[in-house]
């Protein structure tokens, strides 16, 4: 399992959490996603790489900015 933090901007709920966890959800291969507004962190769990690029635009898609943290 790999597991990635980014930082993600402009979340301020349990709405804004969901969304995220929606758009990133659907990406091939991720197998969880953990998302906390209050924090600003979303981890992402996937059994093989998955391109960074694709999941700061499914974040995009939900309407937030995210950069890669760890």
């Amino acid at each position: 399992m790999i597991a990635r933090t980014f930082r993600v901007t402009g979340m301020t709920c349990g709405h804004c959490e969901r969304s995220v966890r929606e758009e990133v959800g659907d990406i091939a291969g991720v197998r969880s996603v953990d998302v906390d507004a209050e924090s600003g962190t979303l981890v992402v769990t996937s059994d093989a790489p998955v391109e960074d690029a694709l999941i700061v635009d499914a974040v995009g898609e939900a309407g937030y900015s995210a950069v890669r943290v760890a």
